[in-house]
């Protein structure tokens, strides 16, 4: 029985839900879930029912919930001064020690730190910049930008266009023509299953070479990719992968921006996916894991080599034109600090190697014998499930059985335990906070292969 009837018909009469089947939503088909306190790796609705949220909200509570000091710092920073802009070299003392704290953990060729409010705010700036690099350096065709078919990058135009997930694509006349996509990064579904996974990478690799040489290097300005494919479907990179398409970018003059907005502080184990994989980017996306959502903020992390030619631009045509109103925010800046302190303070990027590991190792054991589990795989504190139809061809499910969200939801009522139906196959997908711990992983261990049982048998 729900205990507040009247907030659940203000939400379906007044709220636009991002990422909702609006329809159902307003016919009431699907529950209005009011999320009132969380805890630990645990959150609470309205109704009392505790949930243990193995996806972290959207991968991004990485220190987990209710956390009093970074609570306490935007409280204080609130008091202080709750907004000045930062245009024009103003600064808070917020926003300046937050930049250095992230340059003081970034890969060593990074250079300065540009603040926005969403992951995909900040993939916009990084468009932007790319662009502007071109034009600066005299070569005005430079401005196509390869991403990858499965990355996700935002849900703006540009952003938008980059994601390589048809949902974010269909109806909304997407992607831009500046925009061009080349091969995932995904061995489970590579062509040949003889394919190890080394020729699975020459594979990607010949696919990037030919798309450039169809395009043009002359126009290719920038690749993007997540160090791990996130919403995509959660995939970690075959070997070699990063250094062999990187050695392709430099040779072509194409910068590289590590979209780090899931990876980034902590979750494969490592501070940044590019240290994890040796990734050298131009430009690094930063989002969720900066304040673990405690309030919103971005970045895009500039190298030495992109910096230097923005500030010739500068000198040569004047104020960049690039700005938000809530650039670098103090409140929000507050609690990045608190939280990147928290994150040290209790080991959580150790941790979520350690116990991460863990996880992958448990549900691989549980659940790989199962006929209808193609594969279990996972980086750090990321892990993925996905099922098909028929082991030996890999033949998918029939998309109209919606059986991945048939899974989420018994493991919601059932076993109390949030997990993720990704989009586009038939993916199970786990990203719990890094404090997780390994009884708390047993627990979500447990429920999946409980609810795989129940619907799957």
């Amino acid at each position: 029985m729900l205990t507040n009837d009247q907030l659940a018909l203000w939400d379906r009469e007044n709220f636009f839900h991002p990422s909702t089947h609006l329809a159902h939503h307003a016919r009431g088909e699907t529950p209005s879930r009011i999320i009132t306190t969380g805890e630990g790796v645990f959150i609470e609705d309205r109704d009392g029912t505790r949930l243990l949220d193995a996806f972290a909200g959207l991968y991004c509570v990485n220190v987990g919930y209710g956390r009093p000091e970074i609570a306490e710092a935007i409280a204080a920073q609130a008091r202080e001064l709750a907004y000045y802009h930062a245009y024009m070299g103003h600064g808070t003392e917020a926003s300046i020690t937050l930049a250095k704290m992230i340059l003081d953990r970034a890969p060593a060729n990074m250079s300065k730190v540009y603040f926005g409010l969403s992951g995909s705010d900040a993939n916009e700036t990084n468009v932007k910049l790319v662009w502007y690099y071109s034009n600066v350096l005299g070569r005005p065709e430079k401005k196509k930008i390869i991403s990858r078919w499965r990355g996700y990058h935002g849900s703006g135009l540009m952003t938008g266009s980059l994601t390589g997930l048809e949902l974010f694509h269909k109806a909304f006349d997407l992607p831009l023509a500046q925009v061009i996509h080349t091969e995932a990064p995904y061995y489970y579904r590579r062509p040949r299953t003889e394919m190890t996974e080394v020729e699975f990478t020459d594979h990607c690799v010949a696919e990037l070479e030919k798309l450039i040489e169809r395009e043009g290097a002359d126009t290719i300005a920038a690749f993007i990719g997540e160090p791990v494919l996130g919403t995509g479907g959660i995939v970690p990179p075959p070997k070699g992968y990063w250094e062999r398409m990187q050695k392709v970018l430099r040779r072509h003059d194409i910068l590289l921006i590590a979209d780090e907005v899931v990876t980034g502080f902590g979750r494969l184990g490592s501070m940044f996916g590019s240290d994890h994989y040796g990734i050298e980017p131009d430009i690094i996306t930063i989002a969720k894991g900066l304040t673990s959502a405690y309030a919103p903020l971005s970045g895009s992390i500039v190298s030495d080599r992109v910096w230097k030619v923005l500030e010739n631009g500068t000198d040569a045509m004047g104020v960049i034109g690039h700005g938000w109103t809530y650039s670098a925010h103090p409140i929000s800046a507050a609690a990045g600090i608190a939280n990147l302190e928290l994150i040290d303070q209790l080991g959580l990027v150790g941790n979520a190697g350690e116990v991460g590991g863990y996880l992958l190792g448990a549900m691989r054991e549980a659940l790989e014998a199962h006929p209808n589990v193609g594969e279990v795989r996972g980086e750090g504190m990321l892990c993925a499930v996905e099922f098909v139809d028929d082991r030996a061809t890999r033949r998918p499910f029939d998309p109209g059985r919606k059986l991945v969200p048939q899974i989420v939801a018994a493991m919601l009522a059932d076993e109390k335990v949030i997990a993720r139906a990704m989009p586009q196959g038939d993916i199970l997908g786990f990203a719990p906070p890094l404090c997780l711990s390994r009884e708390e992983a047993d627990q979500v261990v447990g429920a999946a292969a409980r609810a795989i049982t129940s619907v799957l048998g």
